[in-house]
């Protein structure tokens, strides 16, 4: 069974339109319509004529980094109407319009009811309106050239989509979506194989559109790009990668910050970070609890005595440490043959050390500082508008009838990357009438995944 393909929208009058007498239909490989051979018919001519058209297979030139539930690829059956008349024209390699050379295999744009009128609009000196970025010249990639005559010249094409044409029932992972998601970056536009033959009469200018690639984040550019693809034949767009502890794709536009831990490597959006520590403040300090400066903690005598080194005048100058001491029930310190000093309890009256007493309890934390002074830490690398930037974080909803984002006006928090030095979170108290405490101060920044702070 046949499926016409769609047509991109067009709105009225029709003199706006370049006239293009051929139809593109999606033929389903496993039907009998895809395996029905070809029947012949007169013409008015004496000639003979295909009644049927041709079932073509269309490799797809787009290999989207993720995947389809539905296909495996991209590949179309399709076949074109009128058959005959499509294929006694002959086939180019490349066309030339208005002095400019447009090639098989290239990007085009090409005009829409809007940009004419848009540029009649211009013509003419009227005020612009705000328009979507979908409301610019369409963008198609050529994958055939044919023409009878200078005249008569058709490009069958493979569109490219703005994001806010995605249609209504598109799938989108595990939901259905339409138009423009949060993470469509401004000059994103999706791969498809919606086919069309178009007269290149309609083509404005040539487009560079690259495909991006998100694990090679510093390839991203100002010009056009594409990451996503989207199955005509299935509403279905393609995956994308999923970052932060939200689990929702990045957008281009804004900004991400990496974590380099091993163990982790997670990419976190930059609106998640200061929307976590909006939530920990506002738990820590609510609505009525001045910001009191933190104190370092400070170590005890014995702590400090115990970890500051011998002089000279403790130890005897002359006489350098040995190795290990052993303890023994009774009798005079002497030295054995491996260099240690042996030292003999004289009171009997104590008894045999036990296993707690053979481990002190300042060895017990010497070895905590040490394991924690071992311990990773986390670095964050800020990707600039040049690199990748960070996706917005999922929205809650209202719960309980209460707002789910209470400390909303409450503190404010910017992410400064700018200083010399790990990145810091700046705080700033927006409440009023609070007695004491600061209203202006600093933190460091944690990773929202493995928790470790940034430096």
């Amino acid at each position: 069974m046949a499926s016409s393909a769609r047509k991109r929208p067009r709105q009225e009058p029709e003199d706006n339109r370049a006239e293009c007498p051929f139809k593109i239909d999606v033929v389903n490989p496993e039907s009998k319509e895809a395996s029905r051979k070809p029947k012949k018919r007169k013409t008015e001519n004496g000639e003979d004529e295909d009644a049927t058209a041709k079932v073509n297979l269309q490799m797809s030139p787009f290999a989207p980094c993720g995947k389809f539930k539905k296909h495996e690829t991209m590949d179309l059956y399709y076949k074109v109407s009128p058959p005959k008349k499509w294929t006694d024209m002959t086939r180019y390699n490349s066309f030339v319009l208005n002095g400019v050379k447009y090639f098989s295999e290239g990007f085009i744009y090409v005009a829409n009811d809007s940009s004419i009128e848009r540029q009649k609009a211009a013509n003419d000196n009227k005020p612009m309106q705000i328009r979507k970025k979908s409301d610019d010249d369409w963008v198609a990639r050529i994958l055939e050239i044919r023409a009878s005559d200078e005249h008569h010249v058709y490009a069958r094409i493979y569109w490219m989509y703005w994001p806010d044409e995605l249609p209504a029932g598109t799938l989108d992972g595990r939901k259905h979506v339409h138009g423009r998601q949060p993470y469509h970056g401004m000059n994103e536009l999706i791969a498809s194989n919606h086919m069309d033959i178009i007269n290149v009469v309609s083509v404005t200018s040539q487009a560079t559109v690259r495909q991006w690639y998100e694990e090679n984040d510093e390839e991203i550019q100002n010009a056009l790009y594409w990451r996503q693809a989207f199955d005509v034949r299935s509403y279905e767009l393609s995956s994308v990668d999923l970052v932060c502890r939200c689990n929702t794709p990045a957008n281009p536009d804004r900004k991400l910050l990496g974590c380099t831990v091993e163990a982790c490597k997670k990419w976190m959006h930059e609106e998640c970070i200061i929307d976590d520590a909006l939530q920990v403040t506002y738990k820590r300090l609510g609505t009525d609890k001045p910001h009191l400066p933190s104190e370092p903690i400070k170590k005890s005598e014995d702590e400090i005595e115990g970890q500051r080194p011998l002089s000279p005048s403790e130890t005897g100058a002359a006489v350098s440490a040995q190795h290990s001491i052993d303890v023994k029930a009774e009798g005079e310190p002497a030295l054995n043959g491996n260099g240690n000093v042996d030292v003999r309890q004289t009171d009997e009256e104590d008894g045999p050390a036990g296993p707690e007493d053979a481990a002190p309890s300042s060895s017990r934390r010497g070895a905590s500082e040490t394991a924690g002074a071992g311990t990773p830490s986390t670095k964050l690398i800020l990707k600039s508008s040049a690199g990748r930037k960070g996706g917005k974080p999922k929205k809650k909803g209202e719960a309980n009838g209460e707002t789910s984002r209470p400390w909303e006006g409450l503190f404010e928090v910017t992410l400064n990357t700018e200083k010399n030095g790990p990145p810091v979170l700046e705080f700033k108290d927006l409440r009023q009438g609070i007695v004491g405490g600061e209203k202006t101060w600093t933190e460091p920044v944690k990773c929202l995944l493995c928790a470790t702070t940034v430096n």
